[in-house]
């Protein structure tokens, strides 16, 4: 083997504490949620907190102590398989990159709506072309998986840098609205009154569920294992160190917003440049929407990036195991990255970005996909938070433990962070399922939602059950 080269499966450990920390930031922090937030009202401030103890926390804890003690690449994939067989494992695996694949087409609309903003009056009507948000999409989908291709060495700095560029406008936000207060009151009116939520208003409950979802994706980095430097001891300590940034970042940014715009006024999509705008009008600094636009427009390619890169190891890991085809499982000889998996990523998720911008029929159906992207993203949830519960015995009966993250409250405490998590998930799922209030056709709705995720599931038994013959016979051939 040539100098450099790598065998099948064999990955390089270039991970550490940083790129770990600014990964974690970059995977979850999403700036349009800290928007939707503050329109919502003050009562959001609360419901963050809330997610925080009911949701972050748990997901945390069992991600740190599953990704000590198992710091394998696959993560929640190799988890779910060592707690209830491969199976299960092949289904949590497979709701998780399929979910993804949803997830970039979304992600990267979004995204060619923050770079209109960019070059001002100029590019702003870019936004409604459809064509300029396509071929915006498919470049940066690309640029992203070249750099992944090139190897994780190389495209950890497009993580980094967009873990660099999701808190400077964050940071810049809530100084800003820092300097809106003090000289010009609270644009909202906020009172204890109207910061506690009302838990007994579905609105409220539905609300509390996307709030959870935006705090989701510290499972993303332990997908990783394989490649982190001495995970044991970086993945849970830069876990912490970026969950107190996320969290900061959510909660003073929601609160920044609220200060600086009136509730009637703030958008669901721009809320944060529309502040920054504002404020920076008011105090002689009208250029400053143009900066942050470019700064979250580099955050979200560096998302992109992560969760191309990391759920492209799920495809990778079923290869190796046979479940997928057996390519999947290849690694780059000079890079070492598992390219033949992002590619065949990347060709399907520039599929459904066409898709999505074309009639009727095909918008249809990605519609009916994207509806269901919660309920799917959250069953390898499901499946985590149990398997920290099923394989906490294991756990303990390990070799040198001591390297593994303890929780407090030892075994009641895993039960405890282990019901706490599924039950905040199981809520989740279930609103997801449920038509919106004033949904014209509920039924149809229901439906939708319902048959998407039968869908995922069917074909993952499906695909399970071909790969497992497959080897099965290929086993039986070669005995004889």
């Amino acid at each position: 083997m040539k100098p450099g080269e790598v065998r099948m499966g064999e990955l390089r450990r270039v991970m550490g504490f940083r790129d770990l920390v600014l990964f974690n930031i970059v995977a979850i922090v999403g700036l349009r949620w800290v928007a939707l937030a503050a329109a919502g009202g003050p009562s959001s401030l609360s419901l963050w907190v809330l997610a925080l103890i009911a949701f972050f926390i748990p997901q945390g804890m069992a991600v740190a102590r599953l990704g000590s003690a198992i710091p394998e690449e696959g993560g929640v994939y190799v988890w779910s398989q060592r707690a209830f067989g491969p199976r299960h494992g092949f289904i949590a695996g497979w709701c998780y990159w399929a979910n993804n694949i949803i997830y970039y087409p979304t992600l990267l609309v979004a995204l060619a709506g923050f770079a209109s903003f960019i070059g001002g009056d100029a590019t702003r009507p870019l936004e409604g072309s459809t064509l300029y948000v396509v071929l915006f999409s498919l470049a940066v989908l690309w640029i992203a998986l070249g750099a992944n291709i090139l190897g994780l060495k190389t495209g950890r700095w497009i993580h980094n840098l967009g873990g660099l560029a999701a808190w400077i406008p964050a940071l810049l936000l809530v100084v800003l609205g820092f300097l809106a207060w003090v000289k010009y009151g609270p644009a909202n009116t906020i009172t204890l009154k109207n910061v506690l939520p009302d838990l007994g208003s579905r609105d409220t409950i539905s609300f509390f569920a996307e709030i959870c979802f935006a705090f989701a994706g510290l499972e993303l980095a332990a997908v990783l294992g394989g490649e982190i430097k001495n995970p044991r001891r970086n993945l849970h300590r830069a876990m912490i160190v970026s969950g107190i940034i996320i969290t900061l970042i959510y909660i003073l940014g929601t609160a920044a917003i609220l200060v600086a715009v009136p509730g009637s006024e703030i958008s669901i999509i721009t809320g944060v440049l529309q502040a920054i705008a504002s404020v920076g009008a008011k105090v002689g600094a009208p250029g400053l929407g143009g900066a942050v636009a470019l700064l979250m427009t580099l955050g979200g390619i560096g998302g992109v990036g992560a969760w191309l890169g990391g759920s492209a190891r799920i495809l990778f890991v079923a290869g190796l195991e046979k479940y997928l085809p057996e390519s999947l499982g290849r690694v780059h000889p000079r890079w070492g990255s598992p390219h033949v998996a992002l590619l065949f990523q990347g060709i399907l998720a520039s599929f459904f970005i066409i898709a999505g911008s074309l009639g009727a029929g095909p918008q249809e159906i990605y519609m009916v996909l994207v509806d269901t992207t919660l309920l799917v993203y959250f069953i390898p949830y499901l499946y985590m938070f149990i398997a920290l519960i099923r394989l906490d015995k294991g756990i303990r009966g390990m070799g040198g433990s001591s390297k593994v993250l303890d929780l407090p409250g030892g075994r009641l405490g895993v039960w405890f962070c282990g019901l706490l998590g599924f039950a905040a998930v199981t809520l989740a799922m279930i609103l997801a399922i449920l038509p919106p209030g004033g949904s014209a056709n509920p039924s149809l709705h229901l439906i939708k939602v319902a048959g998407g995720t039968a869908l995922f599931i069917i074909s993952a038994l499906i695909l399970y059950e071909r790969g497992r013959k497959r080897a099965e016979t290929r086993g039986s051939g070669a005995a004889t």
